[in-house]
């Protein structure tokens, strides 16, 4: 058991990325999930489904463009033993745009265009491109 479930996640995701997997399994939790809806949202995964009743894994299925995954890269920013704090205005741009800033607010997770939109700040969970 990884003690550090968001770096345990964003590793499945690439691997299963660089070696062509047409999806991912995981040990399901709710941050986890919350973390993928927003990747299903912006369009980085093509599905997400939670399997099983008493111990749940979490399904992503992988996009991808040829033989090229949707995912470039994924940069994990805070850790567990160095967690990063952005106000809402302050919400990190992710390659000018072209990538999402993953963060962690009061009012949920959410991508970092939405934070600055709504002003709220949080715990910059990840990097996204």
């Amino acid at each position: 058991m990884n003690a550090d479930p968001v770096s345990d996640l964003l590793t499945r995701i690439r691997n299963a990325g660089m070696a062509l997997h047409p999806s991912v399994s995981l040990p399901h939790s709710i941050f986890k999930e919350a973390i993928a809806r927003v990747l299903k949202s912006e369009g980085y995964i093509s599905d997400i489904s939670v399997e099983g009743d008493k111990l749940k894994t979490l399904k992503l299925g992988l996009k991808y463009q040829g033989r090229k995954a949707v995912i470039q890269g994924l940069k994990q920013v805070s850790t567990p033993g160095l967690r990063r704090y952005v106000a809402g205005s302050d919400a990190p741009r992710v390659l000018g745009g072209l990538g999402v800033a993953i963060l962690s607010t009061p009012q949920g997770v959410m991508t970092g265009s939405q934070a600055r939109r709504q002003n709220v700040g949080g715990e910059i969970v990840c990097y996204v491109w």
